[in-house]
Order: structure tokens, then sequence, then C-alpha cells
């Protein structure tokens, strides 16, 4: 069996592995490691959950030499999370070897970023606008890079980040080696590196546009106006675990998570316009299950590694079959449980069919009403003096609930936690 002894790496790497109680490499690490340990540029797809970030992390913390107080290697992510997320993985690698990380991302003042810096930062994680804005300061250089990394390549090689990417893979040493990582890299994707790789060695491990194959994807039909209580019976469904809800629209996603805490759900909204101090909050309680009810725009949709997640619900669809892929990702981690729902009402139809034609194999279909009967969940009686909770508002947008739980062991159900008065607000309701 292949242990990361194989790979002759430093004392100081093995021991942060032992410490994260990280003892055999998964198989994108296995076939990409020895690659670029060896200096080739790589392109690696596996799919989500697989371990990709440690397959690029570790040869950073090998081959970053500590008494060169210069960038030596740049991460780039689409996110703030998932910049957040890979730099708390390197952290965990480097710390021994005392080396200095710099985390360039938006909705934080650049000031505490500049001076990490002008300490000599050897390795840089960050997202492009960010890492941009400092190369026109001229307070990042990057010149003596010798490994880059574009984590997500797929979204980072697309439309919206390339013309910034394009322009920090200019400012950089040609002698680079470059790495390119994401669950899906379809044909455009590898015609596009190829202007920036050198003769790079292609490592696809599980690679499938189908989302993780033991992750169970239920697709249900409900009525038209009939997301919002479907939404909550699976919310009230949900034993253990945390629930991921994905909505389309920034505001959309707000509305939908005052609706729920308006009928007491423990929820938290995640979305791009929110500060980075009110981001890391929203993520630190996702994380710890303090609030286990997670509604998300596609930000949280690409990397983000939160092990409790036992479900997944596509409240609204993505753009493409690719995003459906990242975001049914979230769950099923690393071969843990998991599963995903995407609820279709009459009007999805037609996105539906077109994401159908990108998928190897479509997720079974069934009508709502085949869930409501095979979890035996009719409505309760109620109960003299019990309140009943109000229905959520049908209408456009966003205006429904999540199946929500927490996580492992020690964190409660939604179920089992004490819920507030259910009163829905007038303001609420969706226009």
């Amino acid at each position: 069996m292949t242990t990361f002894d194989t790979y002759r790496l430093r004392p100081e790497s093995l021991a942060a592995l032992a410490a994260m109680a990280i003892t055999t490499p998964t198989p994108i690490q296995a076939a990409a490691l020895p690659k670029l340990l060896a200096g080739h540029d790589l392109i690696g797809q596996a799919r989500t959950g697989s371990g990709k970030t440690l397959a690029f992390a570790l040869p950073i913390a090998e081959r970053v030499d500590e008494r060169r107080r210069e960038c030596q290697a740049l991460v780039l992510v689409p996110t703030r999370e998932l910049a957040t997320q890979v730099a708390g993985v390197l952290r965990a690698l480097t710390t021994a070897r005392r080396l200095e990380l710099a985390l360039l991302v938006g909705g934080v003042a650049p000031g505490p970023q500049q001076q990490a810096i002008r300490r000599g930062a050897q390795i840089v994680v960050g997202t492009p606008g960010r890492v941009l804005d400092h190369l026109r300061q001229g307070t990042l250089r990057l010149q003596a890079l010798r490994l880059l990394i574009l984590d997500e390549a797929d979204e980072m090689l697309d439309r919206g980040f390339a013309p910034d990417v394009e322009r920090i893979i200019a400012a950089t040493s040609p002698a680079r080696q470059t790495a390119l990582f994401s669950a899906t890299v379809p044909a455009w994707v590898e015609a596009v590196a190829a202007k920036h790789l050198r003769q790079p060695v292609t490592v696809r491990v599980d690679a499938t546009a189908q989302p993780v194959a033991h992750v169970p994807h239920a697709v249900y039909d409900v009525p038209a106006g009939g997301k919002p209580e479907a939404l909550r019976a699976l919310l009230d469904d949900a034993k253990d675990g945390s629930t991921l809800v994905f909505g389309r629209t920034k505001h959309g996603v707000k509305r939908l998570a005052k609706q729920l805490a308006a009928l007491g759900y423990p929820v938290a909204a995640l979305q791009g316009n929110l500060s980075q101090n009110a981001r890391d909050r929203v993520m630190a309680d996702f994380r710890s299950g303090a609030t286990p009810i997670l509604i998300a725009t596609n930000v949280a949709a690409r990397g983000l590694d939160v092990d409790h997640v036992a479900r997944v619900i596509n409240f609204e669809l993505p753009e493409t079959a690719a995003l459906l892929t990242h975001r049914v990702g979230r769950t099923g981690r690393m071969d843990r449980a998991g599963e995903a729902i995407t609820l279709l009402a009459p009007e999805d139809e037609p996105k539906w069919r077109q994401l159908l034609r990108e998928l190897p194999r479509p997720p079974l279909r069934r009508p709502w009403h085949s869930r409501h009967r095979a979890t035996g969940n009719a409505e309760p009686a109620s109960t003299p003096g019990a309140s009943r909770p109000r229905p959520m508002p049908a209408g456009g947008g966003m205006g429904q609930a999540t199946p929500a739980a927490p996580a492992q062991a020690g964190l409660p159900s939604v179920s089992r936690r004490r819920r507030r008065p259910h009163r829905l607000h007038q303001s609420l309701r969706p226009a």
C-alpha cells in the first residue's frame, strides 16, 4: 500500500500529515504528487471531495525555499471561502518550517495583506481580483514565482475570471511550474491551458461529469408554487448532519434565509454581498454546527470542505451541469454518506432538459408525493394548545425552506432544536 513515506517528503511535512491524521494518499494525490514533485506541469481532474487540495499543497510545502523572502508559490481560487480553506491547509503543512503565507482576498482592508507581503511571504493564496490589485500597486511581485496553481480551473479560465488570470500569469516567470486542478475539465479548458502549460501531464481519477457516484441524487417534481412547502418538509425530516441549500441570486438567498429564520429554523445565508467578516462568521457557525442550515449562492458550490454536510438541496437549478456537479459534491466528502435533492417546478423544465444533455447519467426523477409516502410524512395531528407553523409563502424567487440538520455525533437535529414562535412578517413575503 502506498504511503506518504514513498515520496521522500521532508520530516516537517510528514509530521504535519500525522498531526492531521492523514496516513494514506488518495488516488488523485498518489497520481499527482510524483509528477508535481518532479517539476512537471500538470492538469489534475478528480471528483469533488477527493483530496485535490493536498495534492498541490504538499509540493508547495516541499519546494518553497525558506531562505528566500519572496513569493515562490501562488494559488489562485475563485472565492474567498475557498482561499481561506486552502490557506489553512498550507499553514498546517508549513508552520514548522516558518514559511510566511499571505492570504489576498477582497472584502477586507489591504493593509495587513501588504504587511504580510513585505515580511517576505513565500506563499500567496488569493482571489484574482485582489491579487491583481496588489500587482498593480507594486506590493506583490511574481518574477521569482516557482509554482502557480489554478484551483477550480474551469471557473478560473472562464470568461468572468479569465482576463484577470491572464494578467496575473503575464507577470510571472516563464520558467514557473503550473498546475490546474478541478472536478470538471472540459475540452475548452485544456485548449486554453495549453497556452500556459509546458508539456503538461494529465491526471484523471474518477473524472466524470456525473456528481459523486456514491451520493444518491433524487429529483422531485413539485407543483407550481409548491417548492416552499416541499423544502420545509425536507427540513423537518432531516435528522443528522447539516444541510446546504442552493439558490440562484443573492437577494433570493437572503430572502429565503429570512423567511426560514422567521419560521424558527436555525439558518444563515452566504452570498456575495456580505462583508468578509460576516462571511467568515457564517462559515464558522456552519462548520461548528451552530447553524446547521446554510442557504447559499454558487459561492459555496466549489471546493468548500465541510465534512458534516449530510444533504445538498438544489432549491433553484444551476446554470450548468458542471455547477450541478460541484454543488452535489459538497456532500459525501471523502466517501462519507450524503444525499442530494433537486426540486423541479414546471417552469424549471426547459433548464432541466438543457442540464440533462450534459449529464452522462440522469438522476432518478419522481413525483414529490412518492417521497411523502415513502417517508411516512403525513401531517401530524395538532396537539391541543400547540402552536402550528404557518406555511411559507409560495411565490417567486426563493420563498422556501430547506432540509436542515447538524452534523456528526454531538450536533442535535433541527427537529430536536427549540424553535421560536412561527411568525412570518408581511414584509418578508415575495413580491
